[in-house]
C-alpha cells in the first residue's frame, strides 16, 4: 500500500477478476474499521528561530498579505497544527491549520536552496524542510530539529495525526540546540507537550 496525500493506492500481487467486488469489499472494510480504531496521538513543541537570517521570505510575505512581520511570526506560532501527511521528501511534514490571514499561494518560482530545518508557508498550510531542497513555500524562520533521520527507528519520530507547536527561540538558542540534537544521545521525548 502506499498512501498519498488523500488517497491511498493498493498494489494486489494476482490479477483481479471482478475489480468492483473488490472496492465494495474494501469499502465495507473501511466502514467497519473506521471509528473503532483509536491514533495515539502526540503534540511536539518544536522550536523555530523567525530572525532575518533564517527567514529569506518573510519580508516579501509581510507585503503580500499586508501584515507586519511581528503579526505573522505571533499567528504562527500562536496555533496548534495537524500533521496531515508526511512526504514530498522524507520527514516532510504537511501541518495542517494555519490561520487563514497567513494564507498565500506558493511562489511561482521555486527557491532552488532551502535550507535544512527551514519553516515555510504554502497555501493554506505551514511546514519544514527536512534537509536543503528547492522548493516553493515562503520561508519565515528555521527549526534545528531533525525531522528524519536513516539511524533512528522510526526515522521520523512524528507521524500523521500528530500535532505541532512552534515555539519562537533566538539564533543563539538555536546554535546551541543544533548542537545538543546532534548529539545521539539527545531524548525527542523532550519535545513533548503531552507525555
Amino acid at each position: 500500500m502506499i498512501s498519498s496525500y488523500s488517497s491511498i493506492l493498493i498494489i494486489y500481487s494476482k490479477d483481479i477478476d471482478y475489480v468492483n467486488d473488490v472496492f465494495l469489499d474494501l469499502e465495507e472494510l473501511y466502514s467497519s474499521q473506521k471509528n473503532t480504531k483509536q491514533t495515539e496521538s502526540k503534540i511536539f513543541r518544536i522550536p523555530v528561530c523567525y530572525e532575518d537570517e533564517f527567514a529569506m521570505d518573510l519580508d516579501s510575505y509581510s507585503e503580500e498579505i499586508d501584515r507586519s512581520k511581528e503579526d505573522i511570526i505571533t499567528m504562527h506560532f500562536n496555533t496548534i497544527y495537524t500533521v496531515f501527511f508526511i512526504g514530498f521528501l522524507p520527514g516532510f511534514l504537511y501541518l495542517g491549520g494555519l490561520v487563514p490571514e497567513l494564507h498565500l499561494d506558493r511562489k511561482t518560482t521555486p527557491n532552488l536552496n532551502i535550507k535544512k530545518g527551514s519553516v515555510g508557508i504554502g497555501g493554506k498550510q505551514t511546514g519544514i524542510y527536512p534537509q536543503d531542497s528547492p522548493g516553493g513555500w515562503h520561508i519565515i524562520g528555521n527549526s534545528p530539529i531533525e525531522l528524519f533521520n536513516p539511524k533512528h527507528n522510526p526515522p521520523c519520530f512524528i507521524k500523521a495525526g500528530d500535532s505541532v507547536k512552534f515555539h519562537p527561540i533566538s539564533k543563539l538558542e538555536h546554535q546551541k540546540m543544533k548542537s545538543e540534537i546532534n548529539n545521539p544521545k539527545f531524548d525527542f521525548k523532550t519535545l513533548l507537550l503531552n507525555d
